[in-house]
């Protein structure tokens, strides 16, 4: 067995052989990962017989016989269709939103392999018969909505909150669309224009300890702790159902806590929703006369359909098998009955745990009714955005998506990052997704529902770790993440599909484009309208940082995210201590070399908030409090020509701690950090004002 067949096979799969790293350096994948991660996606590879029969499969996979049921197109281009998918001669198409009106469609060899057909000029997801199967055309527009679209001739800009970390009265301990709805309030007056979110996928209801946002039981469903309650039932009733269970002191308890404790939060939150349910079905469900809040869970559950009853039935078998033992965690690790969702020990299983499974798609419509109801406020407060939900870049293998869909997931892989600058060692960020194979077989059909998903009752969504769209790094179940390799995913079809479903959804797209990016990625999502980030503390080039000028209209600018220091926290040097204290420096970086290099960089970030008008000029840089700079950096980004500018909560306020630290678990106290104030009041602090004073005068665009 030779190496060359090797990489043979696994460029063939898509497997990238080599990569270059933040530095321009190319590394060679060795062959012991590309042999686990070729077995990973199902080609054999442990003999030259295997490789030799994996690379006819690869190749058999990619003919037309088995090429994706979806076609993906630009509007006004000429359509391309492999060669063997059908013969030269007359299809029919038929428009999606008339499948009475067909055309026909004149296909013609174009002796390169394709068959070559008329530019479409309508919208939409289209059927193509021909002769032997019928195919679905996806007519993408060349770009998706955009903020120019939203707000034309005018720049605009909004905060990034973390939604669990919002405080109003009465909360129980963390935050909630409630507290979303009234920051949104605050915003809205101030001039903003957008409200971006943290996560709120759908997590695990019987695990209190899983509370990471970015790591999801499943995309397609929402986390009901953040559900404003007042948005489906009057206070009266949520009021009497905190009497009935007596969580009242609890739930005071918990919201004076500092840090969220999630496990004590939770089970109260549960106990509430559980009381809420019960009244729910006793009266509502079970009146026989017509009522408006069963009809609207009814016709929800039917839209929701085949994913929600899915999502609903794992989360009955995932709490059962949870309680009884907390080891049987994971879905594989289940009855093999039920380890499949379509098997009849499942449908018994739900038959069985009625109640419990309407439970969970009770949960799912109130906080479906919560977000619409908060999107629909902040549009009408005067948000020509909204609200911007945060796509996380994969799911936990243990989760609902995962066990419903598992012929599109990969299996033994998750997802990662190779070796940079921030994380010397890698990232192995515990996750799963699409697979390239899963996707062509279905017709994407996940990926659009995701779309669909987070753009339901958004006014815009941020796809987290975006070069995924081209290329993924997988790391081998159980191994180091430097000992992964890189696999191609179908770029071009799902930015397509996503231009297609944010134009459908009048809604913007946002790529977080950091970290190591693939040559001409960026362009691309320019070209698309997908909007790349340009974040303060990474614009620089050698001894400065970049001029306000120097960022791109088809950037969002932002001063900092929640896996890097707070503006205060980086001025203030509070990073620092915390990575010594948690022996998170790389090879050759040491508390003292990492302290010179800041002490160095804050004249440099200082100098250019000078030249840019953002800070008085002639001050020293001890001159600055933390929250000072945080206020200065928040104006320079006011003088971006970025149509987009989204301050950080944390740096409007000056906060010195980051949300989340990556590389850590329980060293950090991630995902639980709280804001001071009220989020209806949080704004109005001395901070905040000093922060928003200059997007009020960055509306027109120059």
């Amino acid at each position: 067995m030779t190496d060359h067949a090797l990489r043979s096979l696994a460029e063939k799969v898509g497997l990238a052989p080599s990569w270059t790293d933040y530095t321009g350096r190319t590394h060679d994948v060795s062959p012991q990962a590309l042999r686990r991660i070729l077995a990973a996606l199902g080609f054999a590879c442990d003999s030259d017989a295997q490789i030799a029969d994996s690379l006819a499969r690869a190749a058999h996979e990619q003919t037309a016989a088995s090429a994706s049921s979806l076609i993906t197109v630009t509007v006004g281009k000429a359509l391309k269709l492999p060669r063997g998918l059908a013969r030269p001669g007359v299809a029919a198409l038929a428009f999606d939103d008339d499948g009475e009106d067909r055309v026909d469609v004149a296909l013609e060899d174009g002796g390169d392999g394709f068959l070559h057909g008329p530019a479409i000029d309508r919208l939409g997801y289209h059927q193509l018969f021909l002769h032997d199967r019928i195919v679905t055309l996806a007519v993408a527009p060349r770009r998706c909505f955009t903020v120019e679209d939203a707000a034309p001739g005018e720049k605009a800009w909004g905060l990034a909150a973390q939604i669990y970390a919002l405080r109003r009265q009465g909360d129980g301990g963390f935050g909630d669309f409630s507290a979303v709805e009234a920051l949104s309030q605050a915003a809205a007056w101030r001039g903003a224009d957008a409200l971006a979110l943290s996560p709120t996928h759908a997590l695990f209801t019987a695990d209190t300890n899983h509370y990471s946002p970015y790591s999801p039981s499943t995309r397609l469903f929402r986390n009901p702790l953040h559900a404003d309650l007042t948005a489906t039932f009057d206070p009266a009733r949520i009021a009497a159902a905190i009497e009935r269970t007596g969580l009242a002191a609890e739930m005071n308890a918990l919201e004076a806590l500092d840090l969220i404790d999630w496990p004590r939060a939770t089970r109260a939150r549960q106990q509430l929703l559980r009381a809420l349910f019960d009244r729910f079905r006793d009266h509502e469900l079970a009146s026989p006369s017509p009522n408006r809040l069963r009809e609207d869970f009814r016709t929800y559950c039917r839209e929701a359909g085949e994913a929600l009853a899915d999502h609903a039935r794992f989360e009955a078998l995932h709490g059962d098998y949870f309680r009884l033992d907390m080891h049987r965690w994971h879905w594989r690790t289940w009855l093999a009955a039920h380890q499949d969702p379509r098997g009849p020990a499942v449908i018994d299983f739900a038959l069985q745990h009625t109640v419990d499974v309407q439970f969970h798609t009770f949960l799912q419509w109130i906080a479906d009714r919560s977000q619409a109801a908060c999107q629909t406020a902040a549009r009408g407060a005067g948000m020509r955005i909204g609200l911007i939900g945060d796509l996380a870049v994969g799911m936990n293998s243990g989760g609902s998506h995962a066990w419903s869909r598992q012929d599109e997931m990969l299996r033994g892989l998750a997802i990662g990052a190779p070796p940079d600058a921030l994380a010397p060692k890698g990232q192995n960020w515990g996750l799963t997704t699409f697979s390239p194979q899963g996707l062509r077989a279905t017709a994407f059909r996940s990926y659009i529902a995701t779309l669909r998903a987070m753009f339901r009752h958004s006014g815009g969504i941020r796809i987290d770790h975006a070069m995924g769209l081209s290329r993924l790094w997988l790391v081998p179940e159980g191994h180091e993440a430097s000992e992964g390799a890189y696999l191609a995913y179908p770029f071009e079809d799902m930015v397509r599909v996503t231009t297609l479903e944010s134009h459908r959804a009048r809604a913007i797209v946002i790529g977080e484009d950091l970290g190591t990016v693939p040559h001409g990625f960026r362009e691309r999502l320019a070209d698309a309208g997908i909007y790349g980030m340009r974040v303060l503390q990474f614009e620089r080039h050698g001894e400065t940082f970049d001029p306000p000028d120097w960022y791109p209209r088809s950037a969002v600018a932002m001063t900092s995210t929640h896996d890097i220091p707070t503006m205060a926290g980086w001025w203030s040097g509070r990073d620092l201590d915390v990575r010594e204290d948690l022996h998170q420096f790389g090879v050759g970086q040491t508390l003292a070399s990492e302290t010179r290099a800041r002490d160095d960089a804050r004249p440099m970030l200082l100098s250019a908030l000078e030249h840019a008008g953002a800070a008085d000029p002639g001050l020293a840089p001890t001159a600055f409090k933390p929250a000072d700079i945080a206020s200065a950096a928040a104006n320079f980004l006011a003088r971006t020509p970025a149509r987009l500018s989204l301050l950080p909560v944390e740096d409007a306020v000056g906060q010195v701690e980051q949300p989340n630290l990556p590389g850590t678990t329980t060293e950090h106290p991630n995902w639980r950090r709280r804001y001071e104030n009220t989020a209806q009041h949080m704004l109005s602090s001395k901070e905040a004002s000093a922060a928003l004073d200059g997007f009020a005068r960055r509306k027109k665009t120059e």
